[in-house]
């Protein structure tokens, strides 16, 4: 047997803020509350694979492994010549 908790949060937002919600929500064919959790969903998920690079990226230069401000021009150059 699984179980599930749930606990409720309750946000206050302005009434321009909660209007924009309620506009977007509908043009997505979402009623507000699910468009909230998807947009909260989609921020925490793109926030953890966001600091999941940053570690990447700082643990890469512990290594010594980087690009020179000229290698890095250089590479550019190449992607548009491509």
């Amino acid at each position: 047997m699984r179980l599930i908790i749930l606990r409720n949060m309750e946000i206050h937002l302005r009434p321009d803020l909660q209007a924009k919600l309620d506009r977007v929500a509908a043009e997505n064919n979402r009623d507000t509350e699910e468009y909230v959790r998807q947009l909260v969903e989609h921020y925490v998920d793109h926030d953890a694979w966001f600091r999941q690079q940053v570690k990447r990226g700082l643990d890469q230069l512990d290594r010594g492994e980087s690009l020179t401000h000229k290698e890095m021009g250089a590479r550019i150059e190449q992607m548009f010549r491509s």
